[in-house]
Formats: C-alpha cells, structure tokens, sequence
C-alpha cells in the first residue's frame, strides 16, 4: 500500500512538472513545433522524382455541396515532370500547395466547362503559378469556346494584385511577363479531337452532355503507353465512354441520386422549395455511381475512380451507400476519391501504384 501511494505521489509531482514546464516554455516548444513543421512542408516537392510515365492526383474532389472533408474539384495530371491541371474548384490552390505539389513545374491548365464551382479557384491558381512558380508567360488556360472570357475576367479582376505584387518584390521575383492567363480555345464536337500534342503527351477532348450546360467536355491524357481520362461533368455519354477505351484510369465524377432525394425530401419537410428543387433538378445532367461503372465497364477501363461527389460524403461510413451497386455493373478496381489520392502509371508497365499524400 506504501509503494502505491509513494508511486501515486511521484506520478503527481511529474504530471506537475509537466504542466509547469509546458508553462514556462510555452514559446520554445512552440517555436520548436513550427520549426519542424517548416521543415518538413517548406519547398517540399513531391514530384521532385517522378515516374517515368503518368502520375494522377486528385487535389480536389468536391462540389458546391460543402464537405468538410473535400475542396472543389481539381486533378493534376503529370508527364513525367511536367503537370497539368484539370479544372480549379473553390480552395484547390491552397490545397495544391498543402500537397507539396511544385507550381514551378505547371505548364497549363485545362478547363472542362464554366460552372462556378469548377473555375472559382483559378484566381489562386493563375496567381501562385506567377508567384510562387516564378512563371515568365502567363498560365496557359486550354479550353472550349468561351475560355477568352473566363480567362480576360480573371485578368482584369487581378490587374491591380499583379502591380501590387511587382512592385513590392520587383522584377528579379516576380517576372513581369508571367502573371495573369493566356486562353487556348477549341471549338469541341462529339468526335474526339486533340487539343495538345507535345513531347510525347497527347491530350484528346470530347464533348459531353451536361445540357444546358455547353460547351462541356472531356478530357484524354496519353503519354508513353498510359492513359487517364477525365469524365468532367456530364450524364452518362457514349462519346465520353468511347474516349476512355481501354484508358488505365478513368476518372469519374458521380452523383447518389438516392442520397440527393433524402436532402430534398428535408428540405421540403423544413419549407425551403427552392432548395429542395434544385436538388430535384440536378441528377438530370450528372451520372449517377452505377452509371459512371457502365461505362467504365463499357470502356475497359483499367480501374474507376470518383471525384466531383454530389452529394458530400464526409465520412467513409457512407461510402457503401454512395457506391450501391457499382460492383455488379463493373468488376474492376473502384475507388471513391480523396483529396491527396496519388496514383501512378509508369511506363513499360500495366501497373497502378496507389499512394496518399499528406
């Protein structure tokens, strides 16, 4: 009994310690902490190596709907060393830098079509790619008809930004030539055209239908023997499922029509109409999970992964429900994505290396 209360007393006076030395060196463990952080975070590039082939990350994989665990939705899709962005959702460049993704290394930007949610990022991104990238040329923003409006908006609303910024760093950081968009436009059909051809890396588009939204389309990466194709928002659509034969990954944005209803029918229950309507509208121009394995099946795609998730899915416990019944409509590989999901394709190779970035 002696020895318990001589062990309890010492157990006291360490958690005392403890606290008191928390206490007294508050700011050293606090600065010590940020140091590490620092370390760890600051210039971290995680395409420093890349594999020689494909490399797939899902920065982004929300919608409007809030999800606290997703932002809006973004793809990156490297050539080696080289990166390109798949649209610009509200919070991807923050997220892009939190991912230690390298903006020094981005040479364009593809939109797939011009809903909010889906360019209300680009204001960070065309900024950090000047800023933080060091780009000397304005951020190639590849698109469908219209681009040059999104593009001129961006770069007027951020004229006065780019003269701050220039003035404050000069020149020598900041390269005067480098801020702002430049627009790369295409006129899309249901015939699958290429968009850009260089160094070995081919991207195809094609558009698809999210009517009354148009031009919409989609997008096909190819480099040395391996493929990702990117669905953009669209119902189920036979061009787009031709685009992805044979693809490595086909990456598919989804909508559970059964979890879209049960928020309607509350929203309806607690007198707001209007919003219970417009979730009665949308599943109309989006492809719901089964869909989205049809064609993934339809195509034989290497494996299926879903991003752009309406409604949010914060918790991994909902994941059954949003993917009921995707198994019996394709048997390969599905993956409900992420924020931070890497996969990579090397070439000479049928593999896909599954990875998570923190």
């Amino acid at each position: 009994m002696r020895i318990l209360k001589v062990a309890l007393v010492i157990l006291a006076v360490l958690l005392l310690g403890a606290v008191a030395a928390r206490t007294l060196f508050a700011e050293q463990i606090g600065t010590a902490l940020f140091k590490a952080a620092v370390k760890k975070q600051a210039g971290r590039n995680v395409l420093a190596e890349p594999v020689d082939g494909l490399t797939v990350i899902l920065v982004g994989t929300g919608s409007p709907l809030p999800d606290p665990a997703r932002v809006g939705p973004m793809t990156v899709v490297a050539a080696g060393h080289r990166v390109f962005i798949v649209d610009a959702g509200s919070g991807t460049g923050r997220r892009f830098g939190e991912l230690g993704l390298p903006w020094g290394q981005v040479e364009g930007a593809f939109l797939t079509h011009f809903h909010s949610d889906h360019i209300d990022g680009l204001g960070e991104v065309i900024l950090q790619h000047w800023a933080a990238g060091g780009a000397r040329e304005p951020l190639p923003l590849h698109g469908p008809r219209g681009v040059e409006l999104v593009a001129d908006g961006f770069n007027q609303a951020y004229a006065w930004d780019a003269s701050y910024r220039l003035a404050h760093h000069g020149p020598d950081v900041v390269p005067p030539g480098g801020s702002g968009a430049q627009p790369v436009s295409f006129d899309p059909s249901t015939d699958s055209m290429i968009v850009y051809d260089e160094d070995g890396l081919v991207v195809t588009a094609v558009s698809v239908d999210h009517s009354p939204v148009e031009p919409a389309v989609g997008y096909r990466f190819d480099y040395k023997g391996r493929s990702v194709t990117l669905s953009g928002d669209t119902a189920k659509d036979a061009a787009l499922t031709k685009l992805a034969t044979g693809t490595d990954i086909l990456v598919h944005e989804g909508l559970s029509e059964e979890m879209v209803a049960i928020i309607g029918e509350e929203l309806t229950a607690k007198g707001q109409p209007r919003l219970a309507q417009i979730m009665a509208d949308i599943p109309d121009y989006h492809t719901s999970p089964v869909a989205a394995a049809e064609v993934a099946n339809e195509a034989g795609a290497h494996m299926l992964v879903f991003s752009h998730l309406v409604p949010a899915v914060p918790s991994r416990a909902l994941y059954p429900v949003f993917l009921k019944g995707t198994k019996k409509a394709y048997d390969g590989p599905i993956v409900l994505g992420e924020d931070g999901m890497m996969f990579e394709l090397p070439a000479g190779s049928d593999k896909i290396v599954r990875k998570r970035l923190d």
